[in-house]
């Protein structure tokens, strides 16, 4: 009898070891292990490597000073002009000048300059370069927004970047899991980017700190993907190393029609896997968000900061986390469903995230209705988002912003005040002239 009860307590401890989180997976999958442990640091190998036109000239600075004249695939490597396009000045000219160069140089395989692509976190899922089961690193901190797919997708320096562009591997701590359960159906007035922020009120600024947040679509409808990018995007906001979606049929879907090649894995978690901390979101208890300045986890409710009347001087609909198609089209359907053209913010700046969504929204009206509202529509580029171009805010000045981040002087002055909504609570106020509620 003893015997028996020991090999059954062996028995327990080994299925124990062996339960793995959805991270744990990719990175056992990577380093070529049956298993990995928290806290263990391993070398992974890297299915695609990402730098735009901020932290790819640094890099290849690195790669020249080492002697190194290719990367380890140039198939596997994007390069994306997106933070200062069109140049805004001769330091964003200088940039775009020599990620042009390094990617004639260095032959590498995807390039989008001017006018072909768009905000780099937009342009590698819509291009299907990103793929369930992959470690994608990209030299920005919104990598993360990949995760979407199923993918483990985080940010590095341009010096990690160039180590990746050698040797096709990248160092990892395996990090402790947060997991994430959306359920419920939401309000119509309710978008992903209210789920967001409402994770961001609960975690904070720092309470993902080097943890990854394994997201479950338990809802009703399920999140489509543009709304699993919104909030894979933030979770760096929340301290955390990426935010990773349980691929489901909407990834499956989603993958097939874009990803050209047929190695990947749409991975699970292990169903008795271990979190250091569960949250369970009920999106049908939420209403529209916003987060108040100066972090974007000064969340209340868009009815509380309605009342204050806060007098917005300028709208911005755009960034990697909403200017997608689906964002645009929210905008379109505020505007058109009012009869008033007078817009009443002074300014409204409109981005596309991306070529294909710019000339979607000129097919479809889109850019008619904002244009002829008043407001700015521009070519993709990350713009004011983080301060560059096409709608710095000066001192005292007011942005309600669908963008990720709202600390002292992220757009412009640090004396202007940055609030962040959804597309759709934006639009509304912009017709508005305060924050205010679809």
């Amino acid at each position: 009898m003893s015997s028996v009860g020991k090999q059954e307590s062996v028995s327990t401890n080994t299925i124990k070891l062996m339960s793995q989180t959805l991270v744990q997976k990719i990175i056992a999958e990577k380093s070529q292990k049956s298993n990995v442990k928290i806290g263990e640091i391993v070398m992974a190998k890297v299915d695609r490597a990402m730098g735009h036109d901020i932290t790819g000239p640094a890099a290849a600075a690195l790669l020249r000073e080492a002697g190194i004249d290719k990367v380890w695939n140039k198939d596997k490597v994007v390069l994306v002009a997106d933070h200062f396009v069109p140049a805004k000045d001769l330091a964003a000219a200088k940039l775009g000048k020599e990620l042009r160069i390094f990617a004639e140089e260095y032959e590498v395989g995807h390039y989008f300059g001017e006018g072909k692509g768009g905000i780099c976190h937009v342009v590698m899922p819509e291009e299907g370069l990103v793929a369930p089961g992959e470690i994608v690193i990209g030299a920005d901190s919104h990598t993360c927004t990949n995760g979407a797919v199923g993918c483990l997708a985080t940010g590095v320096g341009h010096t990690d970047l160039a180590a990746v562009l050698a040797t096709g591997k990248v160092w990892l701590r395996v990090p402790e899991t947060i997991k994430v359960v959306f359920k419920g159906s939401p309000s119509p007035e309710v978008t992903p980017k209210d789920m967001s922020l409402a994770l961001g009120k609960i975690l904070t600024v720092s309470g993902g700190n080097y943890k990854v947040l394994e997201l479950h679509d338990n809802t009703d409808e399920g999140i489509d993907m543009e709304g699993r990018l919104t909030i894979s995007n933030m979770a760096i906001e929340w301290g955390a190393k990426a935010g990773i979606f349980v691929p489901d049929t909407i990834t499956e879907t989603f993958t097939r029609e874009r990803v050209q090649h047929s190695d990947w894995k749409m991975l699970q978690p292990d169903n008795n896997a271990s979190y250091c901390q569960e949250i369970i979101i009920d999106a049908s208890t939420l209403e529209p968000l916003v987060a108040m300045p100066f972090s974007p986890d000064n969340v209340t409710t868009v009815r509380e900061v309605e009342k204050q009347k806060v007098k917005i001087d300028q709208v911005f609909i755009g960034s990697c986390t909403n200017a997608r198609i689906g964002d645009l089209r929210e905008v379109h359907g505020v505007f058109k469903n009012n009869p008033d053209k007078q817009k009443k913010v002074p300014r409204v700046v409109v981005i596309p995230g991306d070529q294909k969504t710019y000339l979607t929204a000129i097919s479809e009206g889109i850019a008619t209705e904002c244009i002829s509202r008043g407001c700015v529509f521009s070519t993709p580029t990350c713009g004011p988002c983080l301060g560059g171009h096409s709608g710095v805010m000066a001192a005292e000045e007011v942005c309600l912003s669908t963008s990720n981040r709202n600390f002292h002087g992220r757009m412009g002055h640090p004396d202007s005040l940055v609030y962040l909504s959804s597309p759709l609570v934006a639009a509304h106020s912009a017709l508005k002239g305060y924050i205010s509620a679809p």
